[in-house]
């Protein structure tokens, strides 16, 4: 589980002629798709949010009596209605049909939890969360693994809009395509990541045998760590666990695979991930998240590269539940 931070931790945002094509733009199609009813998903690259269309229609959020509202949005790209995505807070548990709002109220922490086409479905994933009486604190995860295309969007009432999780390029994408992508990027010895648990989920490689002691990766980080001085297994590297447990800047390091740098240089990302041995598993999910931020290791959130968002005198979060 990634951890949730505090404040103190920062986080890581229309009917013719040209007024048409603009309407088009906004909304992913082409005036020709518009004029015939049908619309073209607009390209997308690497790390690019969604389109204000693909959060919908934020005026109609209610507002909350609580602290903020949590609004669930399906976008399955119509894989599942509204009627098989479901969300559980707190032991409660709804489709989006039946109930899409929660109105949050203040916790110590917690998660929310998401399943699609039956409550509890293998289909499944979740977020993470600390809500203040005034603040909301949180983040997408993939400490654990992947299990379903997740972003969120928070917005406050003084105007401050963050965005966090998958792209919007990601989610365009048919969840085969994902695993496909994820197997063709990341190098041999991650590449079993995307097979051992399909279709349900994508697990990190600490959770796998092969990268725990005795596996046929386990030695995979040992020798890089051992080069700078750490004593730490390959597992324990991937989960920022045993003598890592407490030096977000060693482990982040080594997953990065900055650790033999100056340590001035651990906070600089054009030189993550340029050479093995490194989470390349965290490095994809960095490389496909928006503004590729993402919580790959227990301590991404090193450097500000974590899918953390946080704000005081939150209004509303949009959490987008994709295939």
């Amino acid at each position: 589980m990634s951890p949730v931070r505090p404040l103190r931790r920062r986080p890581a945002a229309l009917l013719a002629g040209a007024t048409l094509a603009l309407l088009a733009c906004a909304f992913g199609a082409t005036p020709a798709a518009q004029a015939a009813g049908t619309t073209t998903p607009a390209l997308a690259a690497a790390g690019d949010p969604p389109p204000d269309s693909f959060w919908g229609d934020t005026g109609s959020i209610p507002a909350a009596q609580n602290v903020l509202t949590v609004a669930v949005l399906n976008r399955t790209n119509g894989k599942y209605p509204d009627d098989q995505v479901f969300w559980t807070f707190n032991g409660e548990t709804h489709s989006i049909a039946e109930q899409p709002y929660l109105d949050m109220p203040a916790n110590s922490a917690g998660r929310m939890y998401f399943h699609l086409g039956s409550p509890d479905s293998q289909y499944s994933d979740f977020i993470e969360f600390t809500v203040g009486a005034d603040v909301f604190n949180g983040n997408t995860t993939r400490v654990d693994g992947f299990g379903l295309k997740l972003a969120m969007r928070l917005h406050s009432h003084d105007g401050s809009d963050a965005q966090v999780g998958e792209d919007y390029a990601t989610f365009q994408q048919d969840r085969d395509a994902t695993f496909k992508e994820f197997s063709d990027e990341v190098p041999a010895e991650f590449k079993q990541l995307a097979t051992v648990q399909a279709p349900y989920h994508i697990p990190a490689p600490g959770s796998v045998a092969a990268f725990q002691p005795g596996g046929a990766n386990a030695d995979y980080f040992t020798g890089y760590a051992q080069s700078v001085g750490v004593n730490a297994t390959t597992q324990q590297i991937t989960g920022c666990s045993g003598p890592l447990a407490n030096d977000a800047a060693t482990c982040s390091a080594l997953n990065r695979h900055v650790a033999q740098l100056p340590q001035d240089q651990w906070s600089t990302p054009g030189l993550f991930y340029q050479a093995a041995p490194a989470n390349y598993y965290a490095k994809f999910w960095h490389d496909h998240a928006i503004n590729h931020l993402a919580y790959g290791f227990p301590y991404d959130d090193y450097a500000g590269q974590s899918s953390f968002v946080s704000h005081g005198d939150p209004q509303w979060l949009e959490v987008a539940v994709g295939w």
